[in-house]
């Protein structure tokens, strides 16, 4: 059976206050999770809501993962990743790798569930991938509350 795990992040002010969430539908069943971190980036939820889904895996399974963050799709699918591990976790402009902790955590789970990475539009008629956003954000309008 396979496994889709949607995700998004949500930041504001960026950096700011921000929410993360993923959603992972198995069949018919459906888990979600959402968290709240005080002071961070977007691309830091973007990271942290597939790390989280990918952790929450229990077993080897074809997995896709269906992001907004074009950053997240293109690093994985253009081997951005690899070139940076390569060059020290530098880029390419000879600038060190953001949110390096979150990308080594990602490389190991990838290489665990070797998982597709799909890019959906961000709001729009991603039903699942919404639901995410409104988690995200949810996250944060709590903690203003």
């Amino acid at each position: 059976m396979n496994l889709e795990i949607y995700t998004d992040g949500a930041c504001s002010g960026n950096p700011g206050p921000g929410g993360w969430a993923c959603v992972l539908k198995f069949g018919d069943t459906m888990k979600e999770e959402s968290g709240f971190v005080p002071d961070t980036t977007n691309n830091r939820m973007e990271l942290l809501a597939v790390i989280r889904g990918l952790q929450l895996v229990k077993k080897q399974c074809n997995i896709a993962i269906y992001t907004d963050s074009s950053y997240i799709v293109n690093a994985i699918n253009q081997n951005w990743i690899r070139n940076w591990q390569s060059n020290g976790w530098r880029t390419s402009a000879k600038k060190d790798v953001k949110n390096r902790d979150l990308w080594e955590e990602l490389v190991a789970l990838n290489e665990k569930y070797n998982p597709k990475y799909i890019w959906v539009k961000g709001h729009s008629d991603n039903e699942l991938n919404n639901r995410c956003d409104f988690l995200a954000v949810e996250q944060i309008k709590k903690q203003n509350r």
